[in-house]
């Protein structure tokens, strides 16, 4: 049935171009991306670099972690990946053969400050990546930076990370080395990727480094240390480097859509406040107009406190001076999607989840609302879900500059690769329509991945690249993907439905 529905697809697409080729196109067929949306693509530092202990790189909690027997699925590790600390001219020929007007990457911060602090400034380490930008702009690819994308140096780790208030200061120090060493030519910066995963994952679940259990206690610590340090780093470079250096800077939080599973009065409230959970406990302390975590959030969680008997919220408060210093720290808001779930209360039992933690203060169970579930399940296809995102933001924080800087599909590999192809077109479809019709003003879109990576828990077993990667070869060959020539055409063309591109074997 498969094989049927992949050949009725491919047979579909082909005589929609070949019908739009006759008779003018139609809007479905050859819908035109807005003029001055940038297309891109993405990768982090710890995916993708490898060169684990090259030069003088510490290990980061990631290298710990994929170290640890039993902690990553297909037990590999990121000591090696896709090599491109050792081979990213190949990178970035490839980024040259997509015609990308971006990439957004992340920097190590132990390969750039080995001891973790800015004491001692790694010669390779910063060199690497300045010959990565260097090289992106002489092929006429802008860097977007990412500062942390996960890898936080170990020896950091050991005095805490995330759960410790330093940290703000740990990070303004990191961020400081990176703006003198790289804000002349940079003009895009992050400051963190995906508060929630590598916070609520990682201090609160034993699913992400730096797997510190601590359900609903210490992963509530670390994200407002974390808030804090980016706030820290905002400042920074407003303060200090903006006038000079003229570039932007903001943070990326993962917004997947959250709603009810039906039109019931408790199903719409479980899905606004899992919104919350997964969405507004980054975005509105820095995004709303009175700064502070979400009212609801607030008040639920000091109830469940309560109930269990703590002596005060186990959520961390935010003094009014804190409130005021943290909102308003983003020029743009990232924005990385990849599916929706949908919420009950009425599916919820004790026992379902450990208390206190996350989930149980949500109170509901989720699931994907009877889609067919993608093979990598958190990359499901739903494509309404990304464009109620877009109007979630829009509507909730006075429509802001929107940097979708994450969006992509997971599975095994195989030659297949129709799937990934169907969901990036079903979602830059919703995506134009959240501009076009409702008004978001999103400014950028980046499909992850450039290539087959290291995919944290996963390891090397979860394909989401738009090149596959041959990690048994030493070289680490890369070869386009049907999906890499696809999006080589809709940037080409800036149309949603270019022609089906005939698959070619090209290799890097």
């Amino acid at each position: 049935m498969r094989f049927l529905y992949q050949i009725l697809t491919a047979v579909a697409v082909v005589s929609l171009v070949a019908g739009a080729c006759k008779k003018g196109s139609t809007k479905a067929e050859m819908r035109r991306l807005p003029e001055g949306l940038k297309v891109g693509v993405a990768t982090a530092a710890f995916q993708i670099e490898g060169g684990w202990n090259a030069s003088d790189k510490s290990p980061s909690i990631w290298d710990t972690y994929s170290h640890t027997p039993g902690l990553i699925k297909d037990g590999t590790d990121g000591n090696d990946t896709c090599k491109s600390y050792e081979y990213y001219q190949r990178d970035i020929k490839m980024l040259k053969f997509l015609g990308v007007d971006f990439y957004r990457f992340s920097i190590s911060w132990p390969r750039v400050l080995p001891s973790g602090f800015a004491n001692k400034i790694s010669k390779d380490g910063i060199g690497y990546y300045s010959k990565l930008v260097d090289e992106l702009l002489a092929n006429g690819i802008e860097p977007v930076v990412t500062m942390y994308h996960w890898d936080l140096p170990q020896s950091l780790q050991d005095l805490g990370g995330w759960a410790n208030p330093l940290i703000a200061d740990w990070f303004e120090d990191y961020a400081r080395v990176l703006y003198d060493a790289l804000g002349d030519r940079v003009k895009t910066w992050i400051t963190l990727n995906e508060p929630k995963q590598f916070l609520i994952f990682g201090y609160g679940m034993n699913r992400f480094a730096p797997n510190i259990v601590s359900p609903g206690i210490g992963d509530y610590i670390a994200v407002k240390n974390a808030l804090m340090a980016h706030a820290r780093a905002w400042h920074l470079y407003d303060k200090e480097y903006r006038e000079t250096q003229k570039g932007t800077i903001g943070i990326t939080i993962a917004t997947d859509f959250r709603e009810g599973a039906s039109d019931s009065p408790a199903d719409i409230e479980a899905g606004k406040l899992a919104m919350d959970f997964e969405v507004g406990f980054y975005s509105d302390p820095i995004f709303s107009s009175t700064g502070d975590f979400p009212e609801r959030m607030v008040k639920r969680i000091a109830e469940k406190s309560a109930e269990q008997g703590f002596p005060r919220s186990r959520l961390p408060e935010l003094s009014q001076e804190e409130i005021e210093f943290i909102k308003g720290t983003s020029d743009f808001f990232g924005f990385n999607h990849y599916s929706t779930k949908f919420y009950s209360p009425d599916k919820y039992t004790n026992g379902t989840f450990a208390v206190p933690s996350y989930e149980d203060d949500i109170g509901a169970v989720a699931d994907y609302g009877g889609y067919e579930l993608a093979p990598m399940i958190h990359t499901t296809k739903i494509p309404k879900g990304i464009r109620k995102a877009l109007n979630w933001v829009k509507d909730k924080y006075n429509n802001p500059r929107v940097m979708i800087t994450e969006n992509g599909y997971g599975n095994f590999g195989g030659d297949d690769d129709l799937d990934r192809i169907d969901y990036y077109r079903a979602y830059i479809d919703a995506i134009l329509d959240a501009i076009e019709v409702d008004g978001c003003n999103v400014e950028t879109y980046t499909a992850w991945s450039l290539m087959d990576n290291f995919e944290w828990d996963s390891g090397l077993k979860a394909k989401f690249g738009l090149f596959e990667v041959d990690f048994e070869d030493d070289k680490r060959t890369r070869k386009a993907r049907l999906s890499a020539l696809w999006y080589k055409d809709l940037i080409a063309n800036r149309a949603l439905d270019p022609a089906e591109p005939k698959f070619e074997e090209i290799l890097f």
